[in-house]
């Protein structure tokens, strides 16, 4: 499933096209993906200007001129490719596990200016949704969603209030998208890695001390992986057709077996399974 690096990148390749644009012609080539689309999918989309693409967590939110925001999420298979169109950036897109496929191209944007910004996904876990602007902050997707890590909402002290009481590991109530917005399994597999703390030990017993280092740690490794343009698992580029590279720099995720990375550690990185999830982890500096 993408984290916010990747969705983020994918955001920015799309924006290059999309912010500004109006939509000329939508295709609804199917009646559903993950879920039906809205009711009157392809009328509420002709014609409106794409004003602004924002993201939040790990969805894309296309702010239309109609009041309306189109919400967007990849699921595990989707994908962007952009064709055509003054500026368009070289074919590309996002995928996981398979590349794109004409059969799985199920719903296609026509710009005025000439673009055509086809999304695909091969096993159909992503959605689209549209929904009033002004009441975004309570669909059903947003509603209880934590704070951005990138955002100055996301401290120590927000940390320390969600952890309180929580006999939980860190890994697993970082995965709570409801505590923070857009983080998963391998990034915060690394940034409990550099923060020194174990992803099982229990969330309430982490010092304030340490809740600063993971604070920072969070942020550290999410600006690194934007600037490598996120992780490429199975095949991810952004939607300007450029990989990320940031599976390069990666010190616990995917490496079982291996000696740990930090200077001093004598570790080997070991992986366990926390909520379905697998955990790396050196059990030597990560206490």
């Amino acid at each position: 499933m993408p984290e916010l690096p990747e969705v983020e990148t994918v955001r920015r390749g799309l924006e290059s096209v999309l912010s500004g644009a109006r939509f000329a012609r939508v295709e609804a080539r199917r009646p559903d993906l993950r879920f039906p689309l809205p009711e009157g999918f392809v009328q509420r989309l002709t014609g409106a200007r794409l004003t602004a693409l924002d993201r939040r967590g790990k969805y894309i939110l296309g702010r239309l001129d109609r009041d309306e925001t189109l919400i967007m999420h990849l699921g595990m298979t989707g994908r962007f490719e952009i064709e055509n169109g003054p500026g368009a950036p070289p074919r590309g897109g996002f995928a996981l596990a398979a590349a794109a496929d004409p059969k799985h191209a199920h719903i296609v944007f026509h710009t005025e200016a000439g673009a055509r910004v086809t999304y695909f996904d091969a096993r159909r876990f992503g959605f689209m949704d549209l929904c009033r602007s002004d009441a975004l902050d309570v669909h059903p997707r947003f509603l209880g969603m934590g704070p951005e890590p990138l955002g100055d909402a996301f401290t120590a002290e927000h940390l320390a209030l969600a952890f309180k009481g929580r006999r939980q590991g860190a890994k697993t109530l970082l995965l709570d998208q409801g505590i923070v917005a857009g983080l998963g399994n391998i990034y915060v597999c690394e940034a409990l890695h550099r923060a020194r703390i174990s992803p099982v030990r229990p969330a309430d017993e982490i010092s304030r001390r340490k809740l600063d280092d993971l604070v920072r740690s969070i942020r550290s490794v999410l600006d690194e992986a934007l600037i490598a343009g996120g992780s490429t698992l199975r095949d991810f580029a952004g939607a300007d057709g450029a990989l990320g590279y940031f599976q390069h720099s990666f010190e616990a995720y995917g490496r079982q077996g291996e000696p740990c990375a930090r200077r001093g550690c004598r570790g080997v990185i070991k992986r366990l399974v926390q909520a379905g999830r697998s955990t790396f982890y050196s059990p030597v500096c990560q206490k």
